[in-house]
């Protein structure tokens, strides 16, 4: 697949890819509508605190998390089509009880819930990986990836002037706000009737169970135990930080460890009820892959997409103080790691599929992150700031490269649980964000690069052991299996009575 070949509108794949990648945009623009318009929010409720706002911005990436499990168990379930238009549809409910919301319970409430929405990526994942063929998955979830993903800049770029300028008054906010929700339900609408599930119904490949993700062995079982319970257990550390913001009573905090234990033992009831009886019977040889990948993947996206996340919340302030830049130009500087976005995810799945070799291109990225934020940490005032951005850029280059090379290799693990591994995957990228972040409050911003040097090497390291080569990741289709085609049998048997 060329460059080019994107303007084929006319190709059935290129046009699902388009359709796709502007829902994502969508959704992420809706995800990111309350940080560019903090300050209007502030001066027309005269109830609201800027701790208040700080509030909302943990609970804007609360249920991320959690909902990115479910999504992705329900994609392989349902197909991501219909999961992506009822997504929209219903998170624009929350995005407009938050526009319009006059007390500080429902504008607490509506953007926990919508932080649910945060889970659309790895729908888009998903159903690009239904319509593109092994050989070029690379490229089409990178551009998927990258120019999706830049809905959140378009956010910051656009709502304040479309609060103040097309609506204006101390409520633009909210038009703006609901604006952008009533988008996103249209939107939503459309998709289901503009798309299908891939070119043919074979493309979706649904698995036996979507309670858990299936295991080939044992010892894989105990790991995917393992690697589940911080996806939800980090949401202790949210429920920490929000009872020391003063919001949560000890009481509360305790109902809410609670909640989170026992959404841990849920899960694990659930592997262990799909995967005994599958292991007991004995997984055909043909139908059998390495959990290792999915962990080494998991930790990946934590390193590149968790320190995405992190670092672009404390950047504009970190030019700021060093170079002591006004926060307009720190500011515009600090995007530039966004930007690169939109042209270095892309080339990172076209590196994967052009060299032939997903692993290596996997590691040569993550090692690349770890020499950037190494570089980064060594950055104070003496010096010059054009070498500073340029280390900036070097850095966010191999970081969301590192992301799209990542999504370059989840379809040809294993095409049945495709939506499940994405799902997996794509939480410990919030994980990431909620474990770097934590720790940011504790450290200065020299030993925060350094800390997420240390976390890209680490799974530098975890990629060296664990990540395998995917069989037939440069075929012209994806692998089906003895067990893939008896699914298909037994769904396509007629009804008895």
């Amino acid at each position: 697949m060329k460059v080019a070949d994107l303007f084929k509108f006319r190709t059935p794949e290129i046009r699902a890819l388009h359709l796709t990648w502007i829902a994502f945009f969508i959704t992420f623009y809706v995800w990111f509508n309350m940080a560019p318009l903090a300050s209007s929010m502030l001066k027309s409720v005269d109830w609201l605190t800027a701790d208040d706002l700080k509030l909302f911005a943990i609970c804007n990436v609360a249920l991320t998390i959690p909902a990115r499990i479910i999504v992705g168990m329900a994609l392989d379930r349902f197909g991501p089509r219909r999961v992506f238009s009822v997504l929209m549809v219903s998170m624009s409910i929350p995005a407009l009880v938050f526009a319009f919301g006059d007390t500080m319970t429902q504008l607490l409430v509506s953007r926990l819930v919508l932080s649910s929405v945060g889970a659309s990526f790895v729908v888009g994942i998903h159903m690009t990986a239904l319509w593109f063929k092994p050989k070029h998955i690379g490229f089409a979830e990178g551009f998927y990836a990258g120019w999706g993903n830049f809905g959140s800049a378009a956010a910051a770029m656009t709502l304040p002037t479309i609060a103040i300028t097309w609506y204006g008054g101390a409520d633009g906010w909210r038009w703006a706000i609901a604006q952008s929700a009533i988008v996103m339900a249209a939107y939503g609408v459309y998709y289901w009737f503009a798309i299908t599930d891939g070119p043919d119904a074979k493309a979706h490949r649904k698995p036996r169970k979507a309670l858990a993700m299936e295991v080939s062995s044992w010892g894989d079982m105990v790991k995917l135990i393992l690697w589940t319970i911080p996806l939800v257990g980090v949401l202790g550390i949210l429920v920490w930080r929000i009872q020391n913001l003063g919001y949560l009573s000890t009481t509360g905090a305790a109902i809410a460890y609670l909640a989170i234990i026992a959404v841990v033992g849920y899960q694990i009831v659930q592997i262990l009820r799909v995967n005994v009886p599958l292991l007991k019977k004995g997984v055909p040889e043909d139908d059998r892959y390495s959990f290792n990948s999915v962990a080494a993947l998991n930790s990946t996206y934590f390193a590149n997409f968790g320190a995405e996340l992190a670092v672009v919340s404390m950047l504009p302030m970190f030019f700021e103080q060093t170079w002591g830049l006004s926060a307009a130009a720190a500011g515009l500087i600090a995007a530039s790691f966004a930007f690169v976005n939109l042209v270095a995810r892309p080339m990172g799945g076209l590196v994967s599929d052009r060299l032939g070799n997903r692993r290596f291109v996997m590691l040569s990225y993550m090692f690349g992150i770890g020499i950037g934020f190494v570089l980064m940490g060594l950055l104070d005032a003496s010096w010059p700031l054009i070498i500073a951005i340029a280390i900036t850029i070097f850095t966010s280059f191999f970081v969301q490269g590192a992301e799209g090379a990542t999504f370059g290799i989840i379809p040809s693990i294993k095409r049945r649980i495709t939506g499940q591994i994405s799902g997996m995957a794509g939480a410990y990228g919030n994980v990431g964000a909620v474990v770097y972040l934590t720790i940011f409050t504790f450290v200065t911003p020299t030993q925060f690069f350094y800390i997420i040097a240390t976390g890209a090497f680490l799974s530098w390291l975890i990629c060296l052991l664990w990540l395998k080569e995917p069989e037939g990741a440069f075929d012209e289709e994806y692998y089906v299996s003895s067990v893939d085609r008896l699914i298909e049998e037994q769904e396509q048997a007629p009804l008895k009575p």
